[in-house]
């Protein structure tokens, strides 16, 4: 199933994609948060999609949609340096653990949101990512436990503001600035996605290709993932796990070949059986 947080009209809601368009399940009777329907468990997606199907109910006209950020997380954890080839791009070393970092959540930005680029910074990056939405409350659990706290999965940019980031030997200051978290646009459940399949991830800038990989390509798979940041994290439901990029980003190129993000780009990132989240900037 896959779930979406949208607005219209001044009415926030939760739709299903279905094969025939977007279901507005909220004016079912369902909650118009998705923390809410994540919290509530498997046994609310039996329901939603038994209503749907016995209901036949008519999609959305989608004049006027805006998307909103699909969870409402506590806590945003990061994976760096978790593809080989983007480790070895950024001239580290392929890492024996799990790299952690954080973003804060108002840099959370929806599908089609367009993200202002700062004019006081200059070298702006693009990060493709797969996303894990925790679906339970989870603190030191194993990596064969891990499956049963994953809600789904989306499509991530862990933007960057490179001359931030290397201000410090923390990455935060270049990873938090306003909305450079985009996220969506659909969560797909864990029921319907598997992670550890050979998905095509992709992002495009202004239609063309600057990364491409498979997620089977990733050093620490998700469950993997999820089980070591719950030793360090406790995790709770929509919490997100970006689970690091590959290779490809502006800052792993030689120096004369790089052309920083600036206004009027639009970035696109790709998973195969989630969608296209799309960034214009301004």
């Amino acid at each position: 199933m896959k779930f979406c947080s949208i607005s219209q009209n001044g009415r926030d809601f939760i739709g299903v994609v279905t094969d025939f368009g977007i279901v507005d399940v909220t004016a079912m009777g369902f909650p118009a948060s998705m923390n809410e329907i994540i919290e509530s468990g498997n046994e609310i997606i039996a329901k939603i999609d038994a209503a749907i199907t016995t209901n036949n109910p008519h999609p959305i006209i989608d004049d006027n949609i805006s998307y909103l950020p699909v969870t409402e997380p506590k806590k945003i954890i990061c994976m760096g340096w978790n593809y080989a080839a983007h480790a070895q791009e950024g001239g580290s070393d392929v890492p024996e653990h799990p790299v952690f970092f954080s973003k804060f959540n108002d840099a959370l930005s929806a599908h089609k949101q367009a993200v202002t680029l700062l004019p006081w910074f200059r070298e702006y990056d693009y990060e493709s990512e797969l996303v894990i939405i925790i679906g339970k409350h989870a603190h030191n659990i194993t990596t064969e436990e891990a499956p049963d706290y994953i809600f789904g999965y989306t499509c991530g940019n862990d933007m960057t503001a490179r001359e931030a980031q290397r201000l410090s030997s923390q990455w935060l200051a270049g990873k938090s600035l306003p909305g450079f978290a985009p996220i969506g646009p659909h969560i797909v459940t864990s029921d319907s996605f598997d992670p550890d399949a050979a998905h095509r991830i992709y992002c495009e800038v202004n239609g063309i290709t600057v990364q491409s990989a498979v997620l089977t390509d990733m050093i620490f798979k998700c469950y993997e993932s999820v089980s070591a940041a719950s030793r360090f994290f406790p995790l709770s439901p929509g919490d997100m796990i970006f689970t690091g990029t590959p290779e490809g980003i502006i800052g792993g190129k030689p120096e004369s070949e790089r052309v920083w993000l600036k206004a009027g780009d639009i970035v696109q990132v790709t998973i195969e059986g989630i969608g296209t989240l799309t960034t214009p900037l301004v």
